[in-house]
């Protein structure tokens, strides 16, 4: 592969990461370069996969008909790149330049191919799918959109115990559901509501329309919406749980990423407690100055703190 070609493809994915990611980026800044460059290259690959399933002008940029002509092209894409063919620098007839970083960080670190095809399952799943029945349908939504990204991360942690696995799903279920709960109101503009229909009819929305129409549209947070929230809230808790032990599974070098994302996102999810559930009409976030904080927390453990073991 041409160095030249591949350092600008990285300098890509790191400018990519650093305005988009977000709470990701804040995590992996105190990784390793080599590693933290690697996540740059994937998440470059992940938002590029996500913006071609929700941006509406996406498929006439591409220069084809619809989504899911845009999907089927970037799968043929992803194809291509994961077996070394040329043809994966073509996008519509122009270079795409995360390619050539987002290949050498899959080879580098030996990442199953089988993982990138599954998170574009994931997010063709919004092209039909705007609401799910059971938490066990939403699982599957939440594995394939964010569980294979944390399986995604730990091959560029580096571990060795194969627990590690399922406490990544886990993981990953913990974020989405945190995100799930923070977005809820621009979801139902979108047309979607992720929190299952089961759990709405027991909380007392009769269905996605009344939830949409009673719950948000109303921005009054009655009794019915502030426990169903709790109830989720509840749910992602428990994940994040269930997820603890994956900190001492990961190589030395990483823990102190792991940490700062897992505590950004837990502390989210806790302002959004702390709101009384109010994502209706406010967008909830934590603030920069919090994240900083949690940044210099982690530079600080990287090398000071013996992290447990499993």
């Amino acid at each position: 592969m041409n160095p030249a070609c591949l350092a600008a493809s990285y300098d890509y994915c790191r400018i990519t990461t650093a305005s988009l990611a977000r709470n990701f980026y804040f995590g992996i800044r105190v990784l390793p370069k080599p590693k933290r460059d690697a996540l740059c290259a994937v998440y470059a690959f992940m938002r590029r996969s996500d913006d071609y399933s929700d941006e509406d002008d996406a498929p006439a940029r591409a220069g084809v008909d619809d989504k899911p002509a845009l999907m089927a092209q970037w799968r043929a894409t992803l194809a291509a790149a994961l077996s070394g063919d040329a043809a994966a620098f073509e996008l519509a007839g122009e270079a795409d330049v995360l390619v050539p970083a987002f290949r050498d960080a899959v080879d580098r670190y030996r990442i199953p191919h089988a993982h990138f095809h599954e998170l574009i399952d994931g997010v063709e799943m919004d092209l039909t799918i705007n609401s799910y029945e059971t938490f066990d349908e939403l699982y599957r939504y939440c594995y394939r959109v964010a569980s294979i990204v944390g399986l995604v991360c730990i091959h560029v942690f580096g571990f060795s115990d194969e627990k590690a696995r399922q406490l990544a799903e886990w993981n990953g279920i913990a974020f989405q559901l945190t995100n799930i709960l923070r977005d809820v109101r621009e979801d139902a503009e979108r047309g979607r509501v992720y929190l299952p229909l089961e759990d709405l009819r027991r909380f007392g929305f009769a269905d996605t329309k009344a939830f949409v129409r009673e719950g948000i549209a109303q921005g009054s947070r009655d009794r019915r919406f502030v426990e169903l929230m709790q109830f989720e809230a509840n749910r992602a808790r428990n994940y994040y749980e269930q997820a603890k032990p994956l900190l001492g599974l990961i190589d030395a070098d990483s823990r102190a990423a792991l940490w700062a994302m897992t505590t950004i996102y837990r502390e989210l999810l806790e302002r959004i407690v702390a709101s009384n559930y109010d994502v209706v009409t406010q967008r909830v976030s934590l603030p920069k100055a919090q994240k900083l904080v949690v940044l210099a927390t982690a530079w600080w453990k990287r090398d000071r703190i013996e992290w447990p073991q499993a």
